[in-house]
């Protein structure tokens, strides 16, 4: 089953093919560097506060995207925005957790590629974007099925070049995916760039579960609490919330549900097998990481260096500021500094 959206091919703007190239590139001529080396404002040093301080404040304008459902092969369906205006290149967007597919991160994304003549897919993990699933299952950091999906799906249309991009749960994912697709990858996808990527899934769990980091774990498990209140009613065979309030941390929320409703044995399982550190060196394709060191959420792990771990095509850039996707930047066009080195990463892409 595909619902599309309404039709806005006779409005101005991105919609229309004319607007390619008729915008001014994010990255002023000259100023490339810029892309490259990070440095905060001094008021915004510190990883606590380059993480909230987007969630808080940020607010990106961009039009209303067009909207596509697409039924899965298990009955149950994934949710697309679609930024189109006549491209033959196509970047996809992967959110975060409990993130969406209009978060301001990936809306200043998108609006960036835009401007940088990309097509934009911007998707929604089942349960996210404000409409609960059909299935007894969610998402979670390893499901690949349904990226794998929305990537075919979008290979169906005219694009000679994709790009994918992935922001921490989501960059998990996407390098995840890249690797087990390996040298079958289609030819047509040209490499991902990710930001503030858990690619040690147990490590960044043990940091999740700090006192320190308990403001993290209280946002997160108040809106998985709904998830689950919702499925529960629908599958009170399934799905017991007893006791939720009790869980403190991601150790106990993926041992009582993520583990045995996606077919792990526990949340150590779970973890093991869905990390995307272990598989880097079977990516096929360039693939960027770029995570700050100040990012609260990421262990030590997360931070692979040697040329075994990451292989020949992996690449990491370990900015000293950053946050966990903040990347906070004080400018008159509004971009914030992941956005500036995503473009410069996927404008490589499209040379290729």
């Amino acid at each position: 089953m595909i619902q599309a959206g309404p039709d806005r091919s006779s409005r101005p703007g991105p919609s229309d093919p004319s607007h390619i190239g008729h915008e001014p590139h994010p990255v002023p001529a000259g100023y490339s560097q810029r892309a490259l080396h990070y440095r905060p404002p001094v008021w915004l040093r510190g990883g606590h506060l380059q993480s909230v301080w987007p969630t808080l404040f940020r607010r990106v304008a961009l039009e209303e995207p067009e909207v596509e459902v697409i039924a899965t092969p298990d009955n149950d369906e994934l949710h697309l925005d679609w930024y189109r205006q006549g491209s033959d290149r196509l970047a996809i967007l992967c959110h975060g957790l409990e993130g969406h597919s209009r978060r301001s991160y990936m809306i200043g994304l998108a609006r960036a590629l835009l401007r940088d003549g990309w097509d934009v897919l911007a998707w929604n993990f089942r349960s996210c974007g404000g409409v609960m699933n059909h299935q007894p299952r969610f998402y979670h950091s390893g499901a690949t099925e349904d990226l794998d999906q929305v990537v075919r799906h979008a290979l169906t249309g005219d694009y000679r070049r994709l790009g994918l991009a992935g922001f921490s749960m989501g960059g998990n994912l996407t390098l995840l995916y890249l690797a087990q697709q390996g040298e079958q990858l289609d030819s047509r996808i040209g490499g991902a760039v990710t930001f503030s990527v858990p690619c040690d899934l147990a490590g960044s769990a043990d940091m999740l579960a700090r006192p320190s980091r308990r403001i993290y774990m209280k946002r997160f498990l108040r809106d998985l609490k709904v998830k689950m209140q919702a499925k529960a009613e629908r599958f009170p065979d399934l799905i017991d919330i007893t006791g939720f309030d009790s869980i403190r941390n991601f150790h106990q929320f993926d041992d009582l549900y993520t583990a045995p409703l996606h077919g792990f044995a526990s949340a150590r399982d779970y973890w093991a097998r869905c990390s995307a550190l272990g598989r880097l060196r079977d990516i096929r394709v360039p693939a960027l990481m770029v995570s700050a060191e100040d990012d609260p959420f990421l262990s030590e792990a997360c931070f692979p260096d040697s040329p075994k771990q990451l292989g020949r095509h992996v690449t990491l850039e370990a900015p000293r500021w950053g946050g966990h996707v903040g990347f906070v930047e004080q400018s008159q066009d509004g971009y914030y500094w992941s956005e500036r080195r995503a473009t410069v990463f996927f404008s490589q892409l499209a040379r290729s």
